[in-house]
């Protein structure tokens, strides 16, 4: 059994603790707000974008921009996007298996898989299987800007135009709710803009539209810039996820604390008393002894 030492030890280490996850806890829900109303900002532009790209790609010929192309699917790119940082509870694991089943049926398929990653947590997983990973990119996770989107999609846009990668798919996790984060798996090229995990879709009859200066003008500014607020969408709605994640990880963290701040009391309490049971037990045992 415990000593009492030990066990008045072992609470303050959990009092310790407790308030390293209250504070954890604190923080992220700061990050929370923050990135909540940036996402909640940019949702309704990134659908608006969409609704207009897809009634005007509708009508048009899918080969007057690159990104409209369709071709023959034998290299498929897979964006991964994690955390860079962990105690967030399942937030990670569950968007690494769902990347892992797509890149298992990809391959089961007959296709070739590329793998691009944002946060350590999925370069690490990778890594560690010696998967080769096209592009890895970290330190954006809490710290998301339009630029971080840019240089992936730019990234992404360049292979693409060069028949490098014939598909490319994205694996994140989507914001809902508090409480709620939706592993999403996404085709975003050849074009399909990402709604809340389902890919975009257009209107059922297609208007004739008056291209001002040019169609090929409107597609080369508005495709490209629609690939970029995707990206950049993904990647907020990536990080309020995280946040809420490790809010609710942190509290249940705080909650086990308490319960177990609660046991080892008792446990130190019926230590205690034993003690003092036996102390008395050992007075009573000599006081008896010197009258005999």
């Amino acid at each position: 059994m415990a000593t009492l030492r030990e066990i008045k030890t072992r609470i303050k280490a959990v009092h310790n603790t407790q308030k390293i996850t209250k504070a954890m806890k604190m923080v992220s829900a700061s990050k929370l707000r923050k990135v909540q109303n940036r996402m909640l900002d940019l949702r309704p532009y990134a659908d608006k974008m969409r609704d207009v790209l897809m009634s005007l790609a509708k009508g048009a010929d899918r080969e007057s921009h690159p990104l409209l192309a369709f071709r023959q699917r034998k290299t498929v790119e897979v964006v991964v996007i994690t955390s860079d940082r962990g105690l967030c509870g399942a937030f990670n694991t569950n968007i690494l298996k769902a990347a892992q089943n797509y890149i298992d049926s990809c391959k089961k398929e007959g296709f070739e898989v590329s793998i691009s990653t944002v946060g350590k947590k999925a370069r690490d997983y990778f890594k560690r299987r010696g998967v080769t990973v096209r592009n890895a990119r970290t330190g954006i996770s809490g710290n998301v800007s339009f630029t971080n989107a840019q240089e992936i999609s730019n990234d992404i846009k360049e292979n693409y135009i060069n028949e490098t990668i014939d598909e490319v798919t994205v694996v994140y996790n989507a914001f809902k709710s508090m409480a709620t984060q939706t592993v999403t798996v996404a085709k975003l090229l050849p074009l399909a803009p990402i709604e809340d995990g389902k890919e975009g879709s257009a209107p059922e009859s297609a208007a004739d539209f008056i291209y001002e200066p040019s169609m090929e003008a409107i597609f080369d500014r508005l495709i490209p810039r629609n690939v970029d607020i995707q990206i950049y969408r993904a990647l907020l709605e990536s990080s309020a996820a995280e946040e809420a994640a490790r809010m609710s990880a942190m509290e249940n963290a705080t909650k086990s604390c308490n319960e177990m701040v609660g046991k080892l009391t008792l446990q130190f309490n019926k230590a205690r008393q034993a003690s003092i049971t036996g102390e008395l037990m050992d007075i009573v045992g000599g006081v008896e002894a010197l009258k005999g």
